[in-house]
């Protein structure tokens, strides 16, 4: 049981570390706490600057619940395109790339039950947070590496919200980012595309006939983007959503 003392005093620690919906916060502390000392741990978490997801254990992402744990990248609400966009395609062999804790999948899995899924991630944190998100089907290792063999040739939908922060702009992310998530889900090298382009330059070898690559780009990665999947044989087109200030490319193997 959580006492409304404890409670006012959860507001007003978040209130003072800079949490701006700090009632909302202290209300999913304390719906994660035991008790007083837990939601007072709990708080101290938060207000060091860690991710109010990876305090609590949790995200809501695209209408299903992801469990999460310290050190997970956690997932933005800006990524709901790349899952919307790629629930509207057919498909049936269907691969989260550089997965995190598996949102993307879980997400799309939630709407295309029918989906053979596959995900995969370098960190051994998040394979075993994406394990629990998804069950079986989840792969270490180095992108592609990580995969069964049988899969090439086979993948019809391939997610890979790779990181995608040039180098040189991960100082000025927020500390929640910068401090708390592992810095190989951020860093995209100098230009933010370093790994995209790994990804485009094997996904032919992967993708079935007609199928689609999705990763998430910002506006000044169009072009090169564009370029990149072009040169690697695959033919792009970009969809936007003004709403979740997001854009992703897709790029057809055809």
């Amino acid at each position: 049981m959580i006492s409304p003392e404890a409670t006012a005093e959860a507001v007003r620690k978040l209130r003072k570390a800079g949490c701006v919906f700090a009632e909302d916060e202290a209300q999913a502390l304390q719906e994660a706490a035991v008790d007083d000392l837990a939601l007072a741990a709990l708080v101290d978490r938060r207000a060091t600057g860690e991710p109010v997801e990876q305090v609590v254990g949790w995200a809501n992402f695209c209408g299903v619940r992801v469990h999460l744990a310290p050190g997970v990248f956690v997932p933005r609400v800006r990524s709901e395109l790349l899952v919307e966009t790629a629930a509207a395609q057919p498909a049936t062999t269907v691969v989260d790339l550089c997965c995190g804790s598996g949102a993307l999948g879980l997400a799309l899995r939630h709407r295309r039950p029918e989906i053979t899924l596959h995900a995969a991630d370098l960190d051994p944190r998040a394979v075993a947070c994406a394990r629990r998100n998804l069950g079986g089907n989840v792969h270490r290792g180095d992108l592609f590496e990580a995969l069964p063999p049988e899969l090439r040739g086979r993948i019809d939908l391939l997610l890979a919200n790779v990181p995608y922060v040039a180098t040189a702009h991960i100082p000025f992310l927020p500390a929640e980012a910068r401090v708390h998530e592992p810095h190989t889900a951020l860093d995209g090298g100098d230009d933010g595309l370093q790994i995209f382009r790994r990804v485009a330059k094997e996904a032919k070898h992967w993708l079935s006939p007609r199928g689609l690559l999705i990763s998430e780009i910002t506006e000044a990665q169009t072009t090169p983007a564009i370029e990149i999947t072009t040169r690697h044989g695959l033919t792009p087109t970009v969809v936007t959503d003004d709403d979740l200030d997001a854009r992703a490319i897709l790029a057809r193997f055809l």
